[in-house]
């Protein structure tokens, strides 16, 4: 195990010491969030094997609070919800998956758990229970389906940071959100290239506006369209208020 960093959070909470389920090598080359912040650092301690799944909820009703708490427990919960879906893949993976598809899922799995396990510290005591997900739609013996449901998932992942980033009042939470989106636009990009390799489709017109900007979605629109994969039900009318 590695050293655990102290974390002090921005939210008015001490979270502690981090322990990180992803290599910390794999973690500062792909999402590069450790050196962002100067009150907030991410220290990785486990390796690749070490899932730490999250503790499921009960299906209740989800209130995700106001301000910039609100936005980020909006963005926990999506990063609980896909770090729950690559989870799964990696641990029941396709017929057929090859080792290279199992290699880039299995690195998306860790970039989630970190993302969530950095929402989940720098929230403290503010943030939401650990939600239950519900993935009885998605065949994970199949390829397409499994990646199909990816494609929701990082599409939506980015276009929902996207949309919640006019909504952040303090700079320092905008710049990881901004480091953050980037990272999954990676994933949204890998996703589609597995889907459809070496076509243009890795930035397709259905996620790009006339301008060449990633579209942005608002919040209640973005809970709208995963709702089905999770049992609890989440109200984030509040979410940047």
């Amino acid at each position: 195990m590695n050293k655990h960093t102290k974390t002090k959070n921005n939210a008015g909470q001490g979270a502690g010491e981090i322990t990180s389920v992803v290599n910390r090598r794999l973690f500062l080359r792909s999402a590069g969030l450790a050196t962002s912040l100067g009150t907030i650092v991410i220290a990785a301690g486990c390796n690749d094997d070490d899932d730490d799944p999250m503790i499921p909820g009960t299906g209740d009703t989800v209130d995700l609070g106001s301000g910039d708490i609100g936005v980020l427990n909006y963005a926990y919960a999506l990063e609980q919800l896909e770090a729950a879906f690559y989870t799964q893949v990696v641990q029941t993976p396709y017929a057929g998956i090859t080792d290279a598809e199992k290699a880039v899922l299995t690195d998306i799995r860790d970039h989630e758990i970190v993302h969530r396990e950095f929402f989940k510290a720098a929230l403290g005591d503010k943030a939401i229970k650990g939600l239950t997900p519900n993935f009885a739609a998605i065949d994970f013996t199949k390829k397409e389906a499994v990646l199909g449901a990816a494609k929701l998932f990082e599409d939506t992942g980015v276009a929902a940071y996207n949309g919640a980033g006019k909504l952040i009042k303090d700079p320092n939470y905008l710049l990881l959100a901004g480091k953050i989106v980037s990272v999954e636009a990676r994933h949204a990009a890998v996703i589609r290239d597995l889907i459809n390799p070496k076509s243009a489709d890795f930035a397709g017109d259905d996620i790009i506006d006339a301008n060449g900007m990633d579209k942005a979605v608002a919040p209640a629109d973005i809970l709208a369209a995963v709702k089905g994969y999770v049992k609890d039900t989440i109200t984030g009318a509040s979410v940047g208020k």
